[in-house]
C-alpha cells in the first residue's frame, strides 16, 4: 500500500560507500519516465549521475542542502524545458517525489535536493552551475536533484498517529474531516 511506503520513506544524508544494481537504476529511470504530466506533454527530462567527480561537482551547487550528495552513489537531475510546458515545475515535481517512492520501493533510500530558483555559492543561480556541468541547453531550468542510495544512517520510519489530522477538511475548510 502507498501509505505504508509513505510512512517508510525519509530523508537520508547518508549513505553508504555501495554501488547500486544497474536493474534497479533501470527500474528507476523506467519509472521516472512513467510518471504523469499535464495534458502528457512531458517536457521534463532526467540526467542520472553516477560519476564520483560530477557528484562532487554537484555537492556545490548551493551554499548548503546539497553537500551530501557527494557521498551518494547517484543522483538523478530532473530538468525540463519551460517553453514546452506551462505546467514543467508541477510535472518535474511530480516526476522527482514518485523517483523518490521508486527509490524506497527498489530498499533504497533518497533525499530532494531543490535546485529551482536557490542559488549557487558565488551568487548565480543553482540551475545555471548545473547546466554548465551537465552539459544542458539553456532552454532548459532543473527543478531538483535526487541523491540516492544505500541508506547509511536511517531516521525511523513515521506512524499514522504523527499524522496531522486537524489539516483534514470535509466540505468547507470550516468542517473538520474525521477518519
Amino acid at each position: 500500500m502507498i501509505l505504508e511506503t509513505l510512512l517508510k520513506r525519509r530523508s537520508v544524508r547518508d549513505f553508504q560507500d555501495r554501488p547500486v544494481e544497474k536493474e534497479k537504476i533501470n527500474r528507476l529511470l523506467q519509472a521516472s519516465l512513467a510518471t504523469p504530466s499535464g495534458k502528457d506533454l512531458r517536457p521534463r527530462e532526467f540526467i542520472l549521475v553516477d560519476d564520483r567527480k560530477l557528484l562532487e561537482k554537484l555537492s556545490h551547487c548551493k551554499p548548503s542542502g546539497s553537500a551530501f550528495l557527494a557521498g551518494a552513489a547517484f543522483g538523478v537531475v530532473v530538468c525540463a524545458n519551460p517553453q514546452q510546458a506551462s505546467a514543467w515545475v508541477e510535472d518535474s515535481a511530480i516526476a522527482s517525489i514518485i523517483l523518490q517512492l521508486a527509490i524506497e520501493e527498489e530498499g533504497l533510500s533518497s533525499c530532494w535536493i531543490q535546485i529551482r530558483e536557490r542559488r549557487s555559492p558565488d551568487g548565480g543561480m543553482a540551475s545555471d552551475y548545473i547546466k554548465s556541468v551537465l552539459e544542458i541547453p539553456q532552454s532548459f531550468e532543473v527543478e531538483t536533484i535526487i541523491a540516492g542510495g544505500y541508506a547509511g544512517n536511517r531516521p525511523p520510519a513515521s506512524s499514522t498517529a504523527e499524522l496531522e489530522l486537524k489539516k483534514l477538511h470535509h466540505n468547507s475548510f470550516l468542517r473538520p474531516f474525521s477518519l
